[in-house]
């Protein structure tokens, strides 16, 4: 039984590292690599629906009349949903635990891909689209916590590295894959494709051991604060929790029970954002992801144009570097990133920031704008293929070594509240896709890829500033957050504690 002093002090514990029971940090890590297999095999399912029936627009057209409109509705909305419904899965997984929520929207992704199977309407294909990014968007926000309850801070990079590294094969894969079913078995079978991997995950994750442990979740720890004022009210003494207790000095006690305002995912993601830290960085890596999927959106109009006059088949062949770019730099930009902090670390006597954490994307952020202008003008000159081709792994690379090391950021910057931070990543990454999706076609027509990628390197460079600042102020901005804080939670103690008393 872990006994925990909840006396005034308590709210300073460090929730990173409270003592629980069956601590997932100190499990085998042949079974912490499995976990990240099992959470990073599943988060390929989403990324996959977002692009899988790309190549099947031309008979959902025919075949359900759908307008374009329609269509890139469709595409829209899939991407708006899936950035922010992992708000509401946050928070019930910062409540009940991860493998409820894993079990849960699992089901609901393989649910709406059997229905859009079979729908007969594109309006009804349209709200199936919209369940399937409810359902698979989970496990892109939760996984993030879910290593985060199993590793610590200094694996961390390298793992989120891994861990996002498949998922981002999937706007690469989904046309190649969707355009191979949909001329073979037409496409309906994209959706039932979907159904056979959401299913199989789903059976995965029965056997799942949650890793969540509540004591380090701010929302359990505040229901901690509010029994033990509670308590103390009653008794004048000090409190120790007990089994899920706030257990006085003279034997009385209280159920530790989470109220409606500790569900609401409002309030934690409000938290979230009132740290200036977090608003850059999150600002940050959401052009990041519009980029990454203006890119690929916009690469099927560019390439099945004369010279190329490619299919989607081919189309997908060249978006491999983009994703194989993606990869590479996902996984070795999450190790560059521990082993910069362990380095930093040493440096700093043994103490480290999660600021510390973003000097290791120093070695590649010239290269983004770059490689993005680059890209720009061999697509709009219309130049061998191999031009383009090797743009996009570059871009794909640098863009991804970054992102990766934001992720850990974000997880490491936010203790107590890994899940909503990555959630509000999530919304963000939402926010700027939506809005990437409906005006990145218009621009092309406009002002042709060159202009379009010209105008992405100058955004992707106010990302590479964006880092920069977070690095230089994010230490005092978090600090200044946390004391704020701080205070606010004493005072409501405090106010608590005076309104029981008269009562």
């Amino acid at each position: 039984m872990v006994e925990v002093d909840v006396d005034e002090g308590h709210g300073k514990v460090d929730i990173e590292h409270v003592e629980v029971v069956n601590d997932p940090r100190k499990w085998p890590m042949s079974r912490k690599k499995l976990i990240l297999a099992l959470i990073a095999t599943a988060s390929i399912a989403p990324t996959l629906a977002a692009s899988i029936y790309n190549p099947a627009f031309n008979q959902i057209q025919a075949e359900l009349g759908a307008t374009s409109t329609e269509i890139a509705l469709s595409l829209s909305l899939f991407i708006w949903v899936q950035g922010s419904f992992p708000l509401v899965w946050s928070a019930i997984s910062e409540i009940k635990g991860r493998k409820p929520v894993y079990l849960a929207s699992l089901t609901l992704l393989a649910v709406a891909c059997i229905a859009a199977a079979e729908v007969h309407s594109m309006s009804v294909l349209i709200g199936m689209r919209i369940l399937q990014a409810a359902g698979g968007s989970a496990v892109l926000s939760i996984g993030a916590g879910t290593l985060a309850d199993v590793f610590e801070p200094r694996e961390r990079g390298s793992m989120l590295g891994i861990y996002y590294a498949a998922p981002l094969l999937g706007p690469s894969l989904g046309p190649l894959l969707g355009g191979v079913l949909t001329s073979g078995l037409g496409w309906r079978s994209t959706f039932w494709f979907l159904v056979i991997f959401a299913g199989c995950t789903l059976v995965l994750f029965i056997f799942f051991k949650d890793t969540f442990r509540k004591e380090r979740s701010l929302a359990y720890q505040s229901a901690v604060n509010r029994a033990a004022a509670r308590a103390r009210a009653k008794t004048g003494g000090t409190a120790v929790i007990q089994a899920g207790r706030v257990v006085t000095r003279d034997g009385e006690s209280e159920v530790i029970s989470l109220s409606l305002r500790d569900v609401n995912p409002i309030t934690p993601a409000w938290r979230v954002l009132q740290r200036i830290n977090n608003l850059t960085i999150l600002t940050g890596s959401g052009i990041l992801f519009a980029f990454a999927y203006s890119t690929t959106y916009t690469a099927a109009v560019t390439f099945a144009k004369a010279p190329y006059n490619y299919g989607s088949l081919d189309v997908g062949l060249v978006l491999l570097s983009f994703g194989v770019g993606n990869v590479f730099g996902s996984i070795l930009g999450g190790r560059w990133s521990d082993r910069s902090l362990a380095r930093l670390k040493a440096l700093n006597g043994g103490v480290s920031a999660p600021e510390m954490r973003l000097q290791s994307t120093h070695i590649i952020m010239p290269l983004l704008p770059l490689s993005t202008l680059a890209y720009a003008w061999t697509a709009q000159e219309k130049v061998n293929i191999a031009g383009p081709v090797i743009c996009l792994f570059f871009a794909g690379f640098s863009t991804m070594w970054i992102y990766a090391t934001t992720l850990a950021y974000v997880v490491d910057a936010n203790v107590g509240r890994s899940s909503t931070a990555i959630a509000v990543n999530s919304t963000f990454r939402g926010m700027f896709g939506f809005i990437a999706a409906e005006i990145a076609i218009p621009l092309q027509n406009s002002i042709g890829d060159g202009g379009l990628y010209s105008l992405w390197a100058g955004l992707t460079a106010l990302s590479v500033a964006l880092m920069l600042v977070t690095e230089r102020w994010g230490g005092r901005w978090r600090e200044m957050a946390s004391e704020k804080e701080e205070r606010r939670r004493e005072e409501k103690e405090k106010k608590a504690l005076a309104q029981q008393t008269a009562a």
